[in-house]
């Protein structure tokens, strides 16, 4: 098993190293049950990625012109994402939200470390469940660990399993404006985000966009 640990600046940042270092220590497979399953992902083995300014504009990748491919995301599609992030609405065609989850937990957090203090390990936002098995496609985040240190609200995300081109930027932009939403509640400055997954993968579609976006 290799584990991969990058540093970054901030999100955009995050990403491209992401992509960078993704076709030199990915795993190749095809897909045997799962999204888009008899395709063939390219998968870091365990991921780790220390964003240090996760709060700095933009939020998401910008691509430079000449290059001729569509931006991975954009602002309106992480606005809609942050909405199913904190809010338990779902519509008719939808299995779950993670709002479903999530949405008493983060105002549960925001009052713990208002009126217990900052020195906690308790405060950790789950999401699923043991009948998520029992679902076509699972929640990929899994869980969000929170951490009050320096005076400033660090945000700990699991995935299971994580779509590297278009949902790693999407996904850590409304994480980041949760956090900064939770920060401002709680009284205190906006930290890191420090992600993991055992699951941050490429699927085979977009690793010509991929290639193209690593040219000079």
């Amino acid at each position: 098993m290799h584990i991969q640990f990058i540093e970054a600046r901030d999100l955009p940042d995050a990403w491209f190293q992401s992509i960078y270092n993704i076709f030199e220590h990915g795993y190749t497979y095809t897909i045997d049950r799962g999204s888009f399953k008899g395709n063939k992902r390219l998968e870091y083995d365990f991921f780790v990625v220390r964003i240090k300014h996760p709060g700095t504009r933009p939020l998401v990748p910008d691509i430079p012109p000449g290059l001729g491919i569509p931006p991975p995301t954009d602002m309106d599609y992480v606005e809609r994402y942050l909405e199913k992030l904190i809010t338990s609405y779902k519509a008719d065609n939808e299995e779950y939200t993670y709002g479903e989850d999530l949405e008493k937990q983060i105002e549960m957090i925001i009052d713990m470390y208002k009126k217990d203090g900052f020195n906690t390990n308790q405060a950790y936002m789950a999401v699923g469940n043991a009948s998520s098995l029992l679902l076509k496609d699972p929640q990929c985040l899994r869980g969000i660990d929170t951490r009050i240190r320096y005076g400033k609200l660090h945000f700990f995300p699991y995935f299971r399993s994580w779509d590297l081109w278009a949902g790693f930027p999407s996904n850590l932009a409304a994480i980041q404006m949760l956090k900064e939403y939770m920060a401002k509640e709680i009284g205190v400055e906006d930290g890191e985000i420090i992600a993991m997954s055992k699951g941050l993968h490429l699927y085979d579609y977009v690793w010509d966009l991929a290639r193209q976006r690593l040219r000079k």
